[in-house]
């Protein structure tokens, strides 16, 4: 039953709000929650349709009156019109303190990619139908993807068209970590990956844990195209993955080739259809040659070769 502020019991202490999540703007409204302190979020969804998805947030109701909630909703409303899209009604519950790590841990499935991926939350076992896929167990616990958008299912089934067995790879903007685990799970030698969000560089680092992964299958560190540089010490690596936004794919641009070995490839996602053309044009400019365009729905990602 959805409750109103004035309906609320003193005895309860914790809003629940669920809301119909646009696909495209499942990113933008983690971002945005965890940027306005709303760090208790999940998204459910059945592995059969990815594309119907309900996010789930808990709020302390001290913190946040009805007056705080409307405003919520209003700074969240124009993430959705960015992507010409529109956020469903929101269900507000209040309910009982309870045990979080249950209570949010119960939200997530196991979430096949492609034809040999699964995404495993930690916590979970793998069902019997899905035990022959490549299992990357994540932590879901960090507003950084889990490999549900669509650029993101992108660049895992790039990665799984074209496995980078004994490749050296680099992940830049690695956020949870999802594709750097995916390309050690393909047969990567070895994975180089960075993020200038700490936390985002902390998830990557316990995924990789959870995995039973070492430094020398994939190291972490903070920071952007320097910070690679600087692990690399003069080396290169044959794939880069850089799934963010257009705009910042193209400021990174000219330090790709600082990366990337002559003949190397690199996979650019986080952009839409309509940005493929200019950022093409800047990549000819810079020496790359554009490959493939793999397309799902607004969003796109790029193959590109190193000449």
């Amino acid at each position: 039953m959805a409750l109103t502020s004035d309906q609320a019991s003193p005895s309860r202490s914790w809003w629940r709000l669920s809301l119909p999540c646009p696909l495209d703007v499942e990113e933008s409204l983690f971002w945005k929650l965890s940027e306005l302190g709303v760090q208790r979020i999940a998204v459910q969804h059945q592995p059969e349709t990815p594309e119907l998805k309900t996010l789930i947030a808990w709020l302390p109701s001290p913190d946040w009156p009805n007056g705080e909630r409307e405003q919520l909703m209003e700074s969240l409303r124009p993430l959705a019109e960015t992507f010409d899209a529109c956020l469903g009604t929101p269900l507000w519950e209040e309910v009982a303190d309870e045990d979080w790590s249950l209570s949010w841990k119960q939200h997530w499935q196991p979430d096949p990619v492609g034809e040999k991926l699964l995404i495993l939350p930690a916590w979970l076992e793998a069902p019997d139908e899905l035990v022959d896929r490549l299992v990357l167990r994540m932590d879901p616990g960090s507003a950084f993807g889990t490999g549900s958008h669509p650029t993101t299912r992108l660049c895992l089934e790039a990665l799984e068209d074209n496995p980078p067995v004994g490749a050296r790879v680099a992940d830049l903007g690695c956020g949870s970590g999802v594709l750097s685990l995916a390309a050690v799970a393909l047969g990567a030698k070895q994975v180089f990956a960075a993020d200038t969000d700490s936390l985002a560089v902390r998830a990557t680092a316990e995924n990789a844990e959870l995995n039973g992964l070492q430094s020398s299958q994939l190291q972490v560190v903070e920071g952007s195209l320097e910070s690679l540089r600087s692990i690399l010490d003069g080396t290169h690596v044959d794939l880069l993955l850089c799934n963010i936004l257009a705009p910042v794919i193209e400021e990174l641009a000219p330090g790709f080739e600082s990366l990337v070995s002559k003949g190397g490839q690199a996979l650019l996602s986080g952009l839409l259809i309509e940005q493929a053309p200019h950022l093409i044009a800047i990549l000819e400019g810079l020496g790359w040659r554009p490959q493939a365009l793999e397309e799902q729905g607004r969003w796109g990602l790029m193959k590109i070769a190193r000449t």
